[in-house]
């Protein structure tokens, strides 16, 4: 497969300090922002997949975007609660038989309507199931039909399956993450799969859009994780060029935790703080509040007293506390930060002063961003149950009560 298997549910689990409600009835709690958010009017039919494809899709349905999911029609899968199945939220969902020619032709009519159409297949599913560009363009010539792959549609790897994993390390990135000393760390599937796949999906998604309501003509957005990775490598390409970055040395570097003022320390109580005093404004409020007047101001830069000063640091944060240092640093500007788990990361003041984490039918998850001044702050919706708006979004399509009961019949809908 081309996606990435995230598992239902992470992101759950953060204090009691969170918001609470979903919003009433079912176009609120799956739609909850179709009407108000800055994507109002916005359709988009998603071909259900896995862990990219979804998150672009959940970024759109946040900002009010009307998505509708094309579940596939699976007799006896067992399905977790879908509170938990958090990349779904926010839109409808209906189960067609994509094998079936009435279920391909129901989501032939769904795009007569749409502003765009996402799958997440291999290359040359969809126009094998005869749904692909062509058909869709045909029918629909204003449509962005967007596709999701791990290595794009051309190229020696196109048919390959591939994870997050796989594409980092293609690409350049996964060699130049971890500690010297020590094997690459995968960094969670955040930088393939959701940085340079789904961000990067609705970037395409919205540009598309943005070119069809001002030429009147659709287009074909390929969307590729591993080219989404080489462009957020931008900058690192544009250090290693310059000579200031050395890609033969992992954890050597200013920001691959090589400098002993951009890293992590282990506190008394075996917790950690993040260190960011890269700056030498910063660097200097940092000596200051942990009392090392003695060390040079060029330790920090200077590669041959990195290991000295690493030293010293190690001592020093392993003296106190994480709450000890993080309220030694709370009114400071030397960047440093408790390390806090994903349960404690809600109760910050600065997180629960904005309301970036919120519960939705009980279950903690991050409130939709970015934010809009002339937009009220949206509300996640529910995930959907498989399924559970077909006949809604058939009524809306035309389709009348008996034809839609024909085809559950004959199994064309789930």
């Amino acid at each position: 497969m081309t996606g990435s298997g995230t598992e239902a549910g992470a992101g759950s689990g953060a204090g009691d300090g969170l918001g609470t409600g979903s919003g009433s009835g079912a176009g609120a709690n799956h739609g909850a922002n179709a009407a108000a958010g800055p994507l109002a009017g916005v359709r988009i039919i998603e071909l259900a997949g896995i862990g990219p494809a979804p998150y672009g899709c959940m970024l759109l349905a946040d900002l009010g975007a009307d998505v509708v999911t094309i579940d596939r029609a699976q007799p006896g899968l067992q399905v977790a609660d879908p509170r938990y199945d958090l990349l779904r939220r926010g839109r409808r969902s209906i189960v067609v038989d994509l094998k079936r020619q009435e279920g391909r032709d129901l989501v032939l009519r769904l795009v007569d309507g749409a502003d765009a159409l996402v799958e997440g297949y291999r290359p040359g599913v969809t126009e094998r199931l005869g749904i692909g560009p062509q058909e869709c363009l045909q029918r629909n010539p204003r449509l962005v039909y967007a596709r999701m792959t791990g290595w794009g549609q051309d190229g020696p790897l196109a048919q390959r399956a591939g994870h997050d994993i796989t594409y980092l390390a293609l690409a350049g990135a996964l060699a130049h993450i971890g500690r010297a000393g020590a094997p690459p760390t995968p960094p969670l599937n955040l930088v393939a799969d959701f940085g340079g796949g789904g961000m990067f999906l609705a970037l395409g998604v919205l540009a598309g859009v943005l070119q069809a309501r001002r030429t009147g003509r659709g287009d074909v957005v390929d969307v590729a994780m591993v080219d989404g990775v080489a462009s957020l490598m931008t900058m690192f390409s544009g250090l290693a060029a310059s000579g200031t970055w050395d890609l033969a040395e992992r954890g050597g570097n200013m920001l691959d935790s090589g400098m002993p003022t951009y890293d992590v320390y282990r506190t008394a109580d075996d917790e950690y703080v993040a260190v960011g005093a890269l700056e030498p404004q910063f660097w200097a409020e940092l000596r200051s509040r942990l009392g090392l007047a003695d060390v040079p101001e060029s330790a920090a830069y200077d590669r041959q007293q990195w290991p000295a000063l690493r030293a010293r640091l190690e001592a020093v944060f392993a003296s106190r506390t994480r709450e000890e240092w993080t309220a030694e640093f709370d009114d400071s500007d030397a960047c440093v930060a408790p390390v806090l788990r994903l349960d404690e990361a809600a109760d910050h003041p600065q997180l629960t002063a904005r309301r970036t984490y919120v519960k939705v039918e009980g279950v903690a998850q991050s409130a939709p961003a970015p934010r809009f001044a002339q937009s009220p702050q949206p509300r996640p919706g529910l995930p959907a149950r498989p399924g559970e708006h077909t006949d809604e979004v058939l009524r809306e399509l035309g389709v009348r009560p008996e034809e839609v009961a024909r085809l559950r019949a004959t199994g064309v809908l789930g």
